[in-house]
């Protein structure tokens, strides 16, 4: 028997009757406020769960299904979200400092105010989320951010080369350091490092030929 105790109180707000927490099922649990700080629970599925100020620091969360789950003011430092799926998820306010989330899923999830410093997220699906926050040294490279919103984000130092910004709003974000090479830019070409956008090559009809 397992249980999941909330941080503060200690009070236990679920009984789990397994020996591992690994490929559970919380679906729609109730979990708000829970210690799960280094806790094994790689391939979870919390579809739909409040999770919202849990401590999931330095967890292993790898290949967890996080799709519409409300986690607004959790704390993930360090943890391992590799493959993660937080498709629709709310994450206001989220701390993901120093996680480990290549190829995992953000798409349409909200990131607002989030603190996501020197984190990997390459190759992830970031299309359509709300990123409005703090990207400080985060590794986006060949990250999707097509429709994204990174309106005022920090991108200080973060590694966007061969990422998608196609449609993405940047409008006042920090671009200090930030790595562009390769990277296609808001409005679909390929981004300049000498500061414009690359453009197809002119060349006379009858270059065509022969």
């Amino acid at each position: 028997m397992i249980e999941i105790k909330h941080k503060e109180s200690g009070g236990v707000l679920l009984q789990v009757d397994a020996d591992s927490l690994e490929n559970c099922s919380f679906a729609g649990a109730q979990l708000a406020g829970a210690s799960l700080a280094g806790a094994q629970l790689s391939g979870v599925d919390f579809r739909n769960a409040n999770l919202c100020d849990v401590d999931f620091t330095d967890a292993q969360l790898d290949n967890c299904n996080f799709r519409s789950a409300c986690l607004n003011g959790a704390v993930m430092d360090g943890a391992n979200l590799a493959g993660a799926d937080f498709t629709d998820a709310f994450l206001l306010g989220v701390r993901l400092t120093e996680v480990s989330a290549a190829e995992s899923i953000f798409r349409y999830a909200r990131l607002a105010e989030c603190e996501l410093t020197g984190s990997n997220f390459s190759g992830s699906d970031m299309s359509m989320a709300d990123l409005r926050g703090n990207l400080n040294d985060c590794n986006l490279s060949g990250a999707d951010l097509r429709g994204a919103d990174l309106t005022g984000a920090n991108l200080t130092g973060a590694n966007l080369s061969h990422a998608n910004l196609t449609n993405a709003k940047l409008a006042d974000a920090v671009l200090l350091r930030t790595q562009m090479d390769g990277t296609i830019g808001t409005h679909g070409q390929r981004v300049d490092m000498r500061g414009g956008f690359r453009k197809k090559d002119k060349r006379a009809w009858w270059q065509f030929w022969g």
